[in-house]
């Protein structure tokens, strides 16, 4: 099993993110500031939501499957009960990495939607956030980690 760094690292690699769960309502919505921070670090990201055609100032996709060139790593930052369903388009897809997010709080993880992927073969991180690791840090999200990590909501391997 490979360590929560190697995970990141390799999801971090990736040429193409798609980030589910961007918000019209941007105010302390995970994944606008997922979406934002990869973008402002020089991520080539795309926003995913079902109800809106622009966000963050960028062209938004109503799910993956309509993104131009398709993705090869998707951040799930919905509610959890929305996970599965996703995951199944990442299968589809043939997206190779996926992140549930989770800070502090339930999150995004879901048990059926990691075990789904991971039945199919995709690198799974199941807890914590991309920012966390990587160019796409900060002190603050690195503190967070090793709160998180300690707490069992960030995991140790993937």
């Amino acid at each position: 099993m490979p360590t929560i760094k190697d995970a990141a690292d390799s999801f971090l690699a990736a040429d193409r993110i798609a980030v589910t769960g961007v918000s019209r309502s941007p105010k302390g919505e995970a994944g606008n500031g997922i979406y934002t921070r990869l973008r402002e670090r020089g991520f080539t990201v795309f926003a995913v939501n079902p109800h809106a055609d622009t966000l963050e100032g960028d062209p938004a996709y109503p799910n993956l499957a309509a993104i131009p060139g398709g993705v090869n790593a998707v951040v799930i930052a919905t509610r959890p009960e929305q996970a599965p369903a996703t995951m199944r388009e990442a299968i589809d897809l043939g997206v190779t990495q996926v992140w549930l997010h989770r800070g502090f709080g339930a999150g995004s993880v879901s048990q059926e939607a990691a075990e789904l992927g991971r039945a199919a073969g995709i690198t799974v991180i199941s807890g914590g956030c991309p920012l966390m690791f990587g160019k796409a840090s900060d002190g603050g999200h690195r503190l967070m980690c090793r709160w998180l990590t300690m707490t069992g909501k960030v995991p140790r391997q993937v």
